[in-house]
């Protein structure tokens, strides 16, 4: 298991200063030398995003596996109601996310905190704002059985609800043997959450800056470099670093000045330990032009304004407008090229299969006028 390495703001400075010219080096470059040389750094502390991070070792894949995690990642009756599923919150047709300062679960009730991107979430040290979960397969669990998301019961015996919701459907009965065979009873919640997993492991999204990195200099504008360059330079890779551009460590939020929003103390509630209070998971930025709003509190819905407030509270700088607009062109350059996926064909219910359980407030409602 990868190491959760908490950065301080000497790392910060660090990296500001690694970026300065080498003493010595020409005054004056040509153009092709120094895209080399930015090429060459941004590889070294960024990398390619791969289209698929399998785990071989920990939950090998096969397409028999990855459809069925599909199928699941979809499946709506996964939850009490009936109405909500992976998607919901996740929404693959925009950027993973749902666009909402907090998500929806059951009943309409409101998370608490912004829902992150499943897009290439296989390359991050942990999972959750907090890294509570290390894997996408412990991470899967956590929705079904959270009472603001998706209600399963979790103190039945074995999920006997969620259960006896894929064993009522003949088609899933006969996935799960094929993926796991038909010894013991291979519907059970490791053999769910491990399918899921599988399937968000195909989620990568290689795109235009991957093309750059690998030579195609056509594949990012001149502004576009500009930002790479003004986002190392400022010491964002002290952090954000990575094929994901984040999504390798545990920061705490306000390294230079203190985060507006002290409300949620981050890691703080997971570890009890109070070098953790404020501190968070580093967020990727891959597609993050698609997945305001912003931060873990959802502080902003303009990407402009989320590079300012880092550069204030993370490394005590007040950006220029030039760097804010260099920058956020480079961010939006991190956009990737999304798999496109099929839908499912979801098995219908059986008289078997358990009936939606409704909100209380959505019951009492039943029958009114719309």
């Amino acid at each position: 298991m990868r190491r959760l390495v908490l950065f301080s703001g000497i790392l910060l400075a660090a990296a500001c200063a690694s970026a300065e010219p080498r003493p010595g080096a020409p005054a004056q470059a040509s153009s092709s030398e120094a895209t080399s040389a930015l090429r060459d750094q941004a590889k070294s502390i960024l990398g390619v995003v791969p289209a698929t991070m399998e785990s071989p070792t920990y939950n090998p894949a096969t397409p028999e596996k990855v459809e069925l995690g599909k199928m699941l990642y979809f499946e709506p009756r996964l939850s009490l109601s009936q109405a909500v599923s992976c998607n919901s919150c996740h929404n693959l047709a925009a950027g993973g996310t749902d666009n909402l300062p907090r998500s929806l679960g059951h009943g309409a009730l409101q998370g608490g905190r912004n829902s992150p991107t499943v897009y290439n979430a296989g390359l991050h040290v942990a999972q959750f704002w907090d890294g509570r979960a290390i894997t996408l397969e412990d991470q899967a669990a956590g929705p079904i059985t959270n009472p603001v998301e998706m209600a399963m019961p979790a103190d039945d015996r074995a999920h006997a609800r969620l259960m006896a919701v894929l064993k009522s459907m003949p088609e899933y009965r006969a996935r799960f043997e094929t993926v796991y065979g038909k010894a013991g009873d291979p519907i059970n919640m490791r053999n769910i959450t491990y399918a899921i997993a599988a399937f968000e492991r195909t989620l990568g999204t290689p795109g235009r800056f991957d093309r750059w990195l690998e030579g195609d200099d056509s594949a990012l504008t001149e502004l576009e470099t500009q930002g790479l360059q003004t986002f190392m330079e400022v010491g964002c890779t002290a952090c954000h670093n990575g094929p994901a551009v984040g999504g390798q460590m545990f920061q705490k939020l306000g390294v230079v000045k203190p985060w507006p929003n002290q409300d949620d103390a981050g890691r703080f509630a997971v570890t009890g330990d109070e070098p953790d209070r404020m501190v968070f998971k580093v967020m990727g930025l891959r597609n993050i032009e698609l997945t305001a709003p912003y931060f873990h509190d959802s502080s902003t819905w303009s990407l402009d304004e989320a590079v300012r407030m880092m550069g204030s509270h993370q490394l005590g700088q007040e950006l220029s407008q030039e760097q804010v607009m260099q920058i956020s062109a480079f961010l939006r350059a991190l956009t990737g090229n999304r798999p496109k996926i099929e839908l499912p064909l979801l098995p219908p219910s059986t008289p078997e299969t358990p009936t939606p359980v409704l909100p209380a407030a959505a019951a009492a409602a039943t029958g009114k006028a719309q």
